[in-house]
């Protein structure tokens, strides 16, 4: 069993940072650089409004995809890089998100042009039905499927309540043998009440508060930026010295620089792994390119803008990043030094808001893809016994030690990436006729729509786009 772990955990490393970097690469080639030359087309297409009255617009399918992106990682992960792959691990998640954008774009107008339409008209979508549609394998989505259900409910869920958690260490209450437990409880019965159907208001008013902290996330970190102006030349100074330090990239294997911020990226942005094509299928627009530039987006938005945020109020701060203190507990020392004591509660708050809304949108997916393998849509009962083992799952991240809780979601998000992103190397030609035939249709002044034979060279049927 342990040669298995090990040799799972293995996957993690080189094989990983190598299918993130060239896969991402190859996109970026193929769709011929869309996050430079289309970005002020994915800000526009962003406020348009769906093409039926009452479906999910683009923005929403945006904020059903941001909420589960904007997380723990955008604090936690951002630290624990910095901790142990040194300042370096930011400048290769700024690349992995640049190029991360174009593996979001390929996935999120593959889903688009191979979504299905529900019996109330409206869509959804994703991996496994691009997978089954254009590859003729419900094989292998079952196994993406089954691999998407694990990384989320398993390996994402568990960590976030672990991050969650580990944000109230530094206080004087934090007891490390009975606090973990306590607040894993608490959220896990949050969450469940939420899942259930109690808790509208509840998921209502976080879903008003988390863009608001974001934005406030930002600004603070504007704010302690100015502050520490003087050791800002310093660290940037750290950042690209460490980024191309050989020996910081290439050293330690699994705890290098590179390693850390290709890993702690993929944690954040989760570009290519299959997860935001599942909201993305759900939006109303009147070409499938619109929502893989809203996606790709939302990368920029999760990785460049907060993933940032963090680093910099980090790195600014003066206060050395060391193993010992990887994780939420960096990121605490580093605001007492700028803030006081309210720098430690903000990010509490933070960590607490943005854990809540990463769990509850996590099991959009987990949901979606358990619809799938049925073939229906499941029963209540039957959805309501998951979600009270998803629950439990919670509660168990809580209380399992750091380096289980980090293990276990890279293995899992390994998975669905060495599972997803080749599968969007053979059917990107659809993505990349699709996004040629936008841009044409731009150019000539027109709001572009689409048919997916014409216009895709898509070879089957599909329930939209004829």
């Amino acid at each position: 069993m342990d040669a298995v772990y090990n040799g799972l955990l293995y996957l993690t490393g080189w094989p990983l940072a190598c299918l993130l970097f060239f896969g991402g690469l190859y996109f970026t080639i193929r769709t011929k650089f869309p996050q430079f030359r289309l970005f002020g087309e994915s800000i526009r297409v962003v406020s348009e409004k769906p093409t039926t009255a009452g479906s999910i617009s683009s923005f929403g399918a945006l904020m059903i995809s941001t909420a589960s992106r904007v997380g723990t990682g955008n604090i936690v992960g951002v630290s624990t890089a910095i901790c142990i792959g040194g300042p370096g691990a930011v400048f290769w998640m700024w690349v992995t998100a640049i190029f991360g954008g174009a593996s979001a774009f390929v996935e999120s107008t593959l889903a688009q042009v191979y979504k299905k339409k529900d019996p109330d008209g409206g869509s959804y979508g994703g991996p496994a039905y691009y997978i089954e549609a254009a590859l003729h394998s419900r094989f292998l989505a079952v196994i993406f499927c089954l691999a998407l259900i694990f990384t989320y409910g398993v390996g994402y869920n568990m960590l976030a309540s672990y991050n969650l958690q580990s944000a109230f260490s530094g206080f004087a209450f934090y007891d490390p043998k009975l606090t973990p437990a306590i607040i894993g409880c608490v959220i896990a019965l949050i969450s469940l009440y939420c899942l259930l159907g109690g808790g509208r208001r509840i998921v209502q008013i976080t879903g008003f508060l988390v863009p608001v902290m974001g934005v406030l996330y930002v600004v603070l970190a504007v704010v302690a930026l100015a502050k520490n102006i003087g050791n800002v030349p310093h660290m940037f100074g750290m950042i690209f010295a460490d980024a191309f330090n050989f020996q910081a990239i290439f050293g330690g294997f699994m705890g290098s620089c590179l390693m850390m911020g290709f890993k702690r990226g993929l944690y954040s942005n989760e570009a290519g792994i299959g997860s935001a094509p599942n909201a993305a299928a759900a939006a109303d627009v009147s070409h499938p390119a619109k929502q893989g530039l809203v996606q790709m987006l939302s990368v920029f938005i999760d990785t460049l803008l907060l993933c940032t945020a963090t680093a910099f109020m980090s790195l600014c701060s003066g206060v050395e990043p060391t193993a010992e203190v990887a994780g939420a507990r960096y990121i605490q020392l580093a605001l007492s030094q700028t803030f006081g004591d309210i720098g430690p509660v903000f990010i509490a708050i933070a960590m607490l808001l943005f854990a809540f809304t990463t769990l509850l949108g996590n099991f959009y997916y987990i949901e979606n893809c358990v619809a799938y393998l049925m073939k229906k849509k499941p029963s209540r009962m039957f959805m309501n016994a998951v979600r009270v083992f998803g629950a439990f799952l919670i509660f168990i991240g809580a209380i399992i030690s750091f380096g289980t809780a980090w293990d276990i979601a890279d293995i899992c998000q390994c998975i669905l990436a060495g599972l997803n992103i080749p599968v969007c190397m053979i059917l990107g030609g659809v993505a990349y006729k699709a996004l040629d035939n936008y841009v044409e249709q731009i150019k000539a002044g027109k709001n572009p729509v689409f048919f997916a034979k014409k216009d895709g060279g898509v070879t089957v049927d599909t329930d939209f786009w004829n």
